[in-house]
């Protein structure tokens, strides 16, 4: 049995599901870095 062709396929590119993780993770490190560094300086 050759299960090694069907348990993971590498499409060329990426997927829509990649680029919109990719940008989910993207938005929350932008979004919460100001917050972090606010929070760095005021507790150093």
């Amino acid at each position: 049995m050759n299960i090694e062709n069907n348990t993971f396929p590498e499409p060329q590119g990426f997927s829509v599901q990649d680029i919109l993780w990719a940008v989910g993770v993207w938005s929350v490190i932008l979004t919460l870095s100001p917050v972090i560094i606010f929070y760095m300086l005021m507790v150093a």
